[in-house]
């Protein structure tokens, strides 16, 4: 690989800035809209703040730097080999910036914060070493599949496994010395980067040799857990996070809960195949990640069609057997898109002219039935980009953060600001009504202070509640569906041995305890969005009516907007790799053990109850509380602030007629009420989209 310098800014020397700016802004529509909307409600809040005083001004602040660093975040994942960290790199404009022949025994999520603003003093580069407890668990246990292993009785796999982890442990104490135990758990931070330190932290290459690496490549990659580049992307409109998982057909399963607590946190979900292996048989990791998540969350992207013979007449084949293989899994097929991270590379690199010939000649065939007449107008670079399928995958990924983290996070913009312009507008009518009408606040502070109190204790209790109800039933559901699996398992196995006898190994498949699981999540999904629809909305009728209990005056279309329900992280935990799906000679060796159909019946009960335990515990204690903390957080947030405005209204209560101009910018009541109407309608929230956080939307995941 060419080596590349990467300056602060994380510029790449090996790319054309032009070339890059250009290419990078095709597809990106859903994206600059959403851009330029989130620009038109900042300029609303600067006129917002530019009336509403210094404790207004603070508010309006904090909402504007939520706007300005608003950072969707989409994740990539697939299969080894599948060319996912080439396409990261031509999806960022540097083509040179991750090193794509990492070795696989790193299991590093590499995330590119594109045009994210930065303090100059703040990190260029990130990296986070894992814990004592992780390396422990992979250099004693084996990681998941030692845990598989030792629990299904393959004692020479586990040995095996153990073996090889051992050598990957010693070299690494040998290469760090001393310094071995009390790096895990750092965090190295680093003002800029270039190649050779990204290679010291994700690539190890294809062997442990310290003598091999004077250039310090590899030195932390064992015992690097993630890494965090900032860097500016021309031609991007917004700021987005790229993050690159490791492949997931794994060994030691490690990236497999590695992947799993990356997608937890995003959105957005790409799926990388390749062209020569999309979705083959060792794929079904890969297909229980992406059936736990929404059909409109995920976008397929084949790779390395560049290495197809004939891609015109393959292309529409491959897409053919995607979408059986998906609907099989009983999944609703995502958007497909092909293309060539090769090709983009290509482009971005301006090495068109030297690519390899074969795919060359791909590449001209495809272009006579991909682009049709419209090429015409294009130039060679715009031809082969248009061909890499890169602005049809960056449309993609823009429709749907555009259609939801992005609209989302603009309606609870909204709502905030509404909600501080309608204080702003009762304020300015007390003061304007305490010219002539005396005091307009009714009740004296300390009983406000109190009733704010038992509004805010009131909601609490009501939504823990509410959430406690929904987990409970929610628990008992998966219980009943966990012991339900077993007995039928049990009863297939018995059934199996009866008529089979026990040399002819037994498959089970595990698919219906994960559909059951997700069905009853979904369940939990739509009951704990209504308890907290129900209760945010209670909570907005409350503190409008506490406002005409405070004061004694009628504000005109004051009301207190709810906050927008979060939506619940998806059950990913039901991706996680059991025994059952594993279809190797474990098993074999499990028969072997015991005696009698009896033992072999409480001996799987026990593996089985052993292996999807943590998958109950994931779902009814870590998610659920995970749930309650965002929900109780959002809800703590609304009335926190909501007690403020209330403080500054009155505050504002107190003030003379003659500061009035001194708040407000304007002398006449009638202007202020133009300029309080006008600041309405700006902010005027359409109907929420369908999975804003509203209850009674069903989840399309299979």
């Amino acid at each position: 690989m060419e080596m590349s310098q990467i300056d602060q800014t994380g510029a790449s020397a090996a790319t054309r800035p032009d070339v890059a700016a250009s290419v990078l802004s095709k597809g990106q529509e859903a994206l600059r809209g959403l851009a330029e909307d989130i620009a038109g409600l900042r300029e609303i809040l600067c006129d917002v703040e530019a009336i509403g005083g210094p404790d207004m001004a603070k508010k309006l602040r904090g909402l504007m730097h939520d706007l300005d660093t608003f950072e969707p975040a989409v994740t990539m994942i697939g299969q080894i080999k599948s060319g996912k960290t080439t396409l990261v790199n031509a999806m960022a404009g540097h083509p040179d910036l991750l090193p794509s022949d990492v070795n696989p025994w790193t299991s590093v999520v590499t995330s590119l914060h594109l045009n994210v603003p930065r303090a100059s003093d703040d990190p260029r580069a990130s990296f986070r070493l894992f814990d004592a407890d992780e390396w422990d668990n992979l250099v004693r246990n084996g990681g998941r599949i030692g845990e598989l292993s030792a629990r299904a009785g393959a004692d020479k796999e586990v040995e095996k496994l153990r073996k090889q982890i051992a050598r990957m442990h010693e070299k690494t104490r040998e290469r760090l010395g001393r310094k071995f135990e009390m790096m895990l758990g750092q965090q190295h931070d680093y003002g800029s980067f270039d190649d050779s330190l990204i290679q010291r932290y994700v690539c190890m290459g294809d062997d442990f040799d310290p003598d091999q690496k004077a250039d310090g490549q590899g030195q932390f990659a064992d015992i690097t857990r993630s890494a965090d580049l900032w860097l500016d992307a021309a031609g991007l409109p917004m700021p987005l996070c790229i993050r690159d998982t490791p492949g997931v057909n794994d060994t030691f399963m490690m990236r497999e809960q590695i992947t799993i607590r990356a997608l937890r946190d995003s959105k957005t979900c790409v799926v990388v195949l390749s062209a020569h292996q999309a979705l083959s048989a060792t794929d079904m990791g890969l297909i229980r990640l992406i059936s736990n998540m929404k059909s409109r969350q995920v976008v397929v992207f084949v790779n390395r069609i560049d290495e197809l013979s004939d891609p015109a007449a393959q292309v529409p084949e491959i897409r053919a057997s995607l979408i059986d293989t998906l609907s099989q899994g009983g999944m609703q097929v995502p958007d497909i898109v092909f293309g060539s991270a090769y090709w983009a590379t290509a482009v971005l690199k301006n090495e068109i002219d030297g690519m390899i010939a074969a795919s060359a000649e791909a590449l001209r065939g495809y272009a006579v039935e991909a682009l049709g007449p419209e090429a015409a107008g294009m130039s060679v670079a715009e031809m082969v980009w248009s061909l890499s399928g890169m602005p049809a995958l960056y449309e993609a990924i823009g429709v749907r953060i555009a259609d939801g983290v992005g609209l989302q996070t603009i309606i609870a913009a909204r709502r905030r600001a509404a909600n501080y312009v309608a204080a702003l507008r009762a304020s300015s009518q007390m003061v304007s009504l305490k010219g002539g009408s005396g005091p307009v606040q009714k009740m004296p502070a300390a009983e406000v202070e109190g009733m704010l109190q038992d509004i805010h204790d009131e909601m609490i209790v009501d939504l823990n509640a509410r959430l406690d109800e929904a987990f409970k039933r929610f628990g008992a559901r998966v219980d009943q569906v966990h012991i339900r699996f077993v007995d039928r398992a049990l009863e297939s196995l018995i059934h199996h041995l009866e008529t089979k006898g026990e040399k002819e190994v037994w498959n089970y498949s595990p698919d219906g305890l994960r559909m059951l699981m997700r069905s009853s999540y979904q369940v939990l999904r739509k009951n704990v969005m209504s308890a907290c629809d129900s209760v945010y909305k209670r909570a907005g009728d409350e503190l409008t009516d506490a406002y005409a209990r405070i004061f004694d005056v009628e504000a005109e279309n004051f009301r207190v907007e709810p906050p927008v329900v979060p939506e619940t992280p998806q059950p990913m935990a039901l991706a996680r790799t059991i025994a059952l799906d594993l279809k190797t000679s474990w098993w074999k060796s499990w028969w072997g053990k015991r005696r009698g159909y009896r033992a072999f019946s409480d001996g799987f009960r026990e593996l089985i109850a052993a292996e999807t335990q943590p998958i109950v515990a994931e779902l009814t204690a870590h998610q659920t509380e995970e749930i309650r903390a965002v929900a109780m957080g959002r809800l703590e947030t609304f009335l926190r602030e909501q007690r403020d405005v209330l403080a500054d209204m009155s505050a504002k209560s107190q003030v003379s007629i003659e500061e009035l101009n001194g708040l407000f910018g304007v002398s006449q009541q009638k202007e202020r009420e133009m300029l309080f109407e006008m600041l309405f309608e700006e902010l005027e929230i359409d109907d929420p989209m369908p999975g804003d956080g509203r209850p009674g939307e069903e989840g399309d995941a299979a």
